[in-house]
């Protein structure tokens, strides 16, 4: 993992589109953006565009990609949506049909691609103030989790925002939120902190999405707008197809973290 940690992305996103890569992107890249990932039909992009617009807190867009094509114009140079995350999610009327590691045999003409920034690039910036990630440490994905707190809806698309979870030193939580709010682009500041049961999580232990972690004595519990939100909406709502990235199985970008900081 160290060998990926000091790789760039262009290198990284062709062994993944090799195949030599399939596991979760965070410690990758480090220093570089990554980002979530979700594809429509172009028949319930702006729909979404304006879902992403009103809820940016979990939705941050980095970048649209025209429709039906497979490239970035901004963010990737060279790279390949349809190849270049380590796995991928296809849900068809809210269900999830399977992950994949290259969706190239289910691409349609119509598709458009959005990227969502990712809050991994804050956690960069928090772990160089001295606040360490446990999950990162241990090598394992963040803990996600489906809230009681409903996105604003637009066209089709409602439903719950998903957070993640990072165990914060109570001294440290002030320094925690002023740091990340220097980053909207990526999640920005915490929706929530403290007591989980106040934003309808029963069992801290039992993440619906990605791997759990120790709270331990002296720290608390702070919560981030996540971008596994979509995934969550479209199990509620149930669209035709959306193609997500499998949560942690992210997008890495050719931004620089240091440039979507508001100074």
């Amino acid at each position: 993992m160290n060998d990926l940690k000091f790789t760039t992305p262009s290198h990284i996103r062709k062994l993944i589109r090799e195949e030599k890569i399939i596991k979760p992107t965070c410690g990758m890249c480090d220093g570089y953006a990554q980002g979530n990932l979700v594809i429509l039909p172009k028949s319930l992009a702006y729909d979404f565009l304006l879902f992403a617009q009103r809820n940016p807190k979990p939705c941050p867009i980095l970048e649209v990609t025209d429709v039906g094509s497979k490239t970035l114009n901004f963010i990737g140079k060279d790279a390949n949506i349809a190849t270049d995350l380590p796995k991928y999610r296809i849900y068809k009327k809210g269900e999830l049909v399977g992950e994949y590691t290259n969706i190239t045999p289910f691409w349609q003409d119509d598709f458009v691609s959005f990227i969502l920034g990712c809050s991994f690039t804050f956690e960069h910036a928090l772990i160089e103030a001295d606040i360490q990630m446990r999950h990162i440490d241990l090598n394992q994905n963040v803990p996600m989790y489906i809230t009681n707190i409903n996105c604003h809806p637009s066209g089709i698309f409602s439903g719950p925002t998903v957070v993640s979870m990072r165990p914060i030193p109570y001294d440290k939580v002030v320094k925690a939120v002023q740091i990340t709010s220097r980053y909207p682009s990526v999640h920005g500041s915490p929706i929530h902190i403290g007591d989980p049961n106040i934003i309808g999580i029963k069992d801290i232990n039992h993440p619906d999405f990605g791997d759990p972690v120790e709270i331990k004595k002296g720290e608390v519990p702070v919560f981030w707008a996540c971008g596994v939100t979509p995934q969550a909406v479209a199990m509620h709502v149930k669209p035709e197809i959306m193609i997500t990235h499998s949560p942690g199985h992210m997008f890495i970008t050719d931004i620089k973290n240091h440039d979507l900081a508001v100074i």
